[in-house]
């Protein structure tokens, strides 16, 4: 499996997610070919409901440990509970790299 595979599995299982996407984003960064260590995660669960944004990124942090103690450098987090998805629909877009090229 590939680290993408591996931590959608472990947050499905985790928090039971209406929405769960894991987008490798290593390939906008100055980074080899088919790395997997840039991650963006938008999480959509009742879990969530009644928890402020850094009590919500505390429990992913948790459960991808094993991720950011290795492979994965950078995990972007956009973490909702269902009504607030459905106010605002997406997750920001991420920015352009702006390390790692002297830019």
């Amino acid at each position: 499996m590939t680290v993408e595979n591996d931590m959608t599995l472990a947050l499905r299982t985790a928090f039971q997610p209406s929405i769960l996407q894991v987008e490798n984003e290593s390939h906008r960064h100055n980074v080899p070919p088919n790395s997997e260590t840039h991650f963006k995660v938008t999480l959509v669960t009742e879990s969530f409901v009644g928890q402020r944004s850094v009590r919500r990124h505390q429990s992913v942090y948790s459960v991808l440990a094993e991720w950011l103690r290795g492979p994965v450098h950078a995990l972007a987090l956009h973490t909702y509970t269902p009504d607030e998805w459905q106010r605002v629909g997406k997750a920001p877009e991420s920015p352009d790299c702006r390390g790692g090229t002297g830019k």
